[in-house]
């Protein structure tokens, strides 16, 4: 029924069919192979994923640094004070709202999965041989806070900014269509051959879905985790299959139930909490040595940004390293970037450019290394005192147990794991809320500006129903059959497409650094839309 009602649409011209089924088919090939021949599929991915990290590794570290000094530089320009949606254009969001959605929209269930694991690993390999650090020392610690930092804070946040701040600007103030391709109709002045965006937005959506399995595999790893903590059951197969379901549920149901409205409640009550968990960990943990580790790493994060993010000086000791490590997040975090970018554009009408890069980068990346500095001195500190505890369930069942036996120092862990479980469950959906909409968006044809009714109501349901299963599936034949190392891979996969385009999309803002005065002008591109109640 599905598949036929899917045909009836294509057929009347309302689906892109090639940009469904290119990316679509990439997935399910890989799916099959992983399948019938696991050794020989991730033989193959091995290889992509070596040749990506030898080819483009310097692409992309001096991208991700170009594209923070771009920021910069639009904070200081005359671009600045422009206000999305022109100079008459009003809020859709209140402050708190749009942070909270931009936060977790972005940091999803990331920094959950990671900030007690990925520690670990840098204190006891810090660097590789070519940094010389004796592992579990004082500088081992150092150079994992720095680590945490390059990882999570003002350069993966600075590539979300530039997509994003250029589709909305080119969306809100040029009135260009909404897809990945609008801010290029924008920056060569008439829009691109059918074919062109039709490759275009092809490879972006292979980008996200890549990316999104990734993320739901790491989703996937935590839950099962915090599941076989809490009841002794070992997390295995049939475990991650069954938290796979759920989460395809929960997002299926939560994305056919209307956007606006439910995102934000969702992401309102998950800032609360992660503001909370935090000061909890703040509070009951090492609070003298967070305080003091964390103010040394931020200079140390400091002096070595520049060297760090172009692998040079000091840091071109550890290139390998950088490899496994840095460019894996920075193509993690590019995969998700353009599609994401469409949602954190739509949402930031009548605010300031300015205001945006507060928002969609300074604010969540001090956060970010506030929660990395709480979080990774615990672990750390934990590991250390009591002859590494952390590390040898990090060694016996994965980076997903870390985080909740860390947890069972603290008090009333009893109560906090369940919460966090919850929590863990509502943070990967509404990430996902937003990209499965993006998702059904860039594969419907638009002949027409979107209407608020376009904007609130969920779309093209068939079609999330097949891409939510198929996500599920991937995941789950990584996580099971892999672990960790499949995600990694994925990742690293679905971040080369979106390099380009994200380099394209910086192309773009740069020259609207130019054009001030005729976007500050310009009218709101569509229909007015509500604005938060």
């Amino acid at each position: 029924m599905i598949g036929a009602n899917l045909i009836k649409e294509a057929r009347e011209g309302s689906l892109r069919l090639f940009v469904i089924l290119v990316p679509m088919t990439i997935f399910i090939v890989a799916a099959a192979a992983s399948l019938i021949d696991l050794d020989g599929f991730f033989a193959v991915a091995q290889a992509m994923n070596d040749w990506i990290l030898a080819t483009f590794s310097s692409l992309i570290s001096w991208a991700v640094f170009g594209f923070v000094l771009t920021c910069g530089a639009v904070v200081v320009s005359p671009l600045g004070k422009v206000k999305i949606g022109g100079a008459n254009a009003k809020p859709i969001l209140k402050p708190w709202s749009w942070f909270s959605i931009t936060l977790c929209t972005t940091i999803a269930i990331g920094i959950l999965f990671w900030a007690m694991a990925e520690p670990l690993f840098h204190l006891y390999d810090p660097g590789g041989a070519g940094r010389g650090l004796e592992a579990a020392s004082a500088q081992a610690q150092q150079f994992s806070l720095v680590s945490l930092f390059m990882h999570w804070a003002i350069s993966p946040y600075a590539i979300y900014t530039v997509a994003a701040l250029t589709f909305a600007l080119a969306y809100h103030n040029l009135g260009k269509p909404y897809s990945v391709s609008g801010p290029f109709i924008a920056l060569i002045g008439r829009p691109l051959p059918n074919a062109l965006a039709a490759i275009l937005d092809a490879a972006i959506l292979l980008a996200l879905i890549m990316g999104m399995a990734a993320s739901l595999g790491a989703g996937m790893l935590l839950l099962s985790g915090g599941v076989a903590n809490l009841t002794g059951l070992q997390s295995g197969p049939i475990m991650l299959a069954s938290v796979a379901l759920a989460i395809g549920i929960i997002v299926l149901v939560s994305s056919l139930t209307g956007l606006m409205q439910g995102i934000r409640i969702l992401s309102v009550t998950n800032a609360w909490f992660f503001f909370i968990f935090l000061g909890f960990v703040i509070v009951f943990g090492p609070t003298l040595e967070m305080l003091q580790q964390g103010s040394q790493a931020i200079v140390g994060y400091v002096s070595e940004f520049v060297d760090r993010s172009l692998m040079i000086g000091a840091a071109s000791d550890d290139s390998e390293w950088a490899k496994s490590w840095t460019i894996f997040y920075f193509a993690n975090w590019l995969a998700w970037a353009p599609v994401t970018a469409m949602f954190l554009g739509r949402i930031a009408r009548g605010y300031s450019v300015r205001a945006f890069v507060l928002v969609n980068l300074i604010l969540p990346a001090l956060f970010s290394m506030i929660w990395m500095s709480a979080f990774g001195v615990f672990a750390m500190e934990t590991d250390l005192g009591q002859a590494g505890l952390l590390k040898e369930s990090l060694d016996a069942t994965g980076p997903e147990s870390v985080l909740f036996r860390a947890l069972e120092e603290l008090p009333v862990s009893s109560l906090m794991i369940p919460v966090l479980l919850l929590l863990s469950f509502i943070s990967y959906v509404t990430a996902a809320d937003s990209n499965t909409e993006a998702i059904s968006q860039i594969c419907k044809t638009h002949t027409h500006a979107m209407t608020e009714a376009d904007e609130i109501e969920p779309s093209a349901p068939r079609l999330k129903i097949i891409w939510i299963i198929l996500l599920c599936l991937m995941a789950w034949i990584m996580v099971a059959f892999s672990g960790i190392d499949g995600v990694r891979m994925l990742s690293n996969v679905g971040g080369l497409p979106a390099l380009f385009v994200v380099l394209g999309l910086q192309v773009c803002l740069i020259r609207m650094m130019f054009q001030s005065k005729a976007l500050n002008q310009a009218a709101i591109a569509s229909p007015s839309r509500p604005s938060e109640p």
